[in-house]
């Protein structure tokens, strides 16, 4: 019986144990169970207040809020990083260190651009660079600039620029050349001097630029000098001097070699001096073009009015057109002058006058033959010719 009472004891209290677990509300909020024989609606609830986020327990206290519940709201985590590292070296040609390089990584796709500088070490780091396609461009004080080939930079990723090693930068220097009037000239004679009749005469005396630059008086004398040694110069002479002995002229010069050379001499210095007087002299001083400028347009009889016009009409230094008071006195003056070595009985005003008209007549004729033909036959003319 003992036994039973008990048992029934141990059942009763495990069934009010049981009921205080399962009844009472206080216990699942975190409270204190009531104590046995206390109603739970008669315990106090203790406040739930929301404060400020970060507010500490002491703070809460000075807020007066002592003995409530403080519900605090944690900060936002981090948000996830998606900013690449892009790292590299730059060099010199002998393998060291560039301090101070200006290094700029500009996006493509961003556009943006961001610039550092090398350290001591000739290193760069650039954070948080957007991801996608980028270049490297790097500039140095004394060396050429390096531009990367395009790059791709994923988000989170770090990249390393292979080592840059800059070239030396080239010295450049800017020379401004001004040709001057005789700079020009200089360099006409020249191309002159190379037109030849069939690659043997020469044929100096002629222009085929229309508007080609004045001569001073120095490329003048140059002009007339270089025809008058020129090797064919001679060969005329001897050619001339053969001619007259055949037909006899000029007997008082005389028979044979000498006879020959005599011949030869004097029709040797009426060139020279021709060359000379109407040529270099006259022109000089009179500030007259001793060339003939070859038109090479217009009709047959235009073009053959204006070659036999040259011989009394000329270009001056001026660029005008003028009478060729060098042609007609030079020609003239170089007849007279020939009164001192021709045989007496052939000297006076007559010779003067024959070798004048012998002159001028050859140049008009000559004069004709440039304009119709002896381009054809030339070397050394340029293709652009005329006016």
């Amino acid at each position: 019986m003992g036994d039973v009472v008990a048992m029934s004891r141990l059942q009763i209290c495990g069934a009010l144990l049981l009921t205080t677990l399962l009844g009472v509300p206080g216990v699942c909020r975190g409270q204190s169970p009531p104590l046995l024989g206390q109603s739970p609606a008669l315990l106090p609830e203790t406040p739930v207040t929301d404060v400020p986020s970060g507010t500490s327990p002491t703070d809460a206290a000075s807020l007066g809020l002592a003995g409530t519940e403080v519900h605090a709201e944690l900060p936002d985590a981090p948000g996830e990083q998606i900013g690449g590292v892009i790292t590299g070296t730059v060099l010199d040609p002998n393998g060291a260190e560039i301090k101070g390089a200006l290094v700029k990584v500009q996006g493509l796709e961003s556009k943006k651009e961001h610039a550092s500088t090398t350290d001591a070490t000739g290193s760069f780091r650039f954070d948080a660079i957007e991801p996608g396609r980028f270049k490297v461009t790097i500039t140095a004080a004394g060396f050429a600039s390096w531009v990367s080939a395009e790059m791709v930079l994923g988000p989170n990723e770090g990249l390393v620029v292979p080592v840059v090693q800059l070239r030396i930068a080239s010295a450049t220097t800017d020379v401004e050349v001004t040709l001057t009037q005789h700079d020009i000239a200089e360099e006409q004679i020249k191309a002159q001097e190379r037109q030849r009749v069939l690659g043997v005469v020469p044929n100096f005396w002629v222009s085929y630029v229309w508007d080609a630059a004045p001569l001073t008086a120095g490329q003048k004398f140059k002009l007339a000098l270089r025809s008058a040694v020129d090797p064919v110069s001679f060969v005329g002479a001897a050619f001339g001097a053969g001619l007259e002995m055949w037909q006899k002229d000029y007997v008082g010069y005389g028979n044979g070699a000498q006879g020959f050379f005599t011949r030869m001499g004097a029709s040797y210095g009426d060139g020279f001096n021709s060359s000379m007087i109407a040529g270099a002299i006259l022109p000089s001083v009179l500030h007259q073009d001793p060339r003939y400028f070859y038109k090479g347009k217009g009709s047959i009889r235009s073009r053959a009015l204006y070659a036999l016009s040259t011989i009394a009409v000329c270009k001056g230094d001026n660029g005008k057109w003028q009478p060729n008071y060098s042609n007609i006195f030079g020609n003239l003056a170089s007849a007279g002058l020939s009164n001192s070595y021709y045989p007496p009985a052939n000297r006076g005003v007559k010779l003067t006058f024959d070798n004048w008209a012998i002159g001028t007549a050859s140049g008009a004729v000559g004069n004709l033959i440039q304009e119709f033909l002896i381009k054809k036959i030339s070397r050394g003319v340029p293709k652009q010719t005329g006016p």
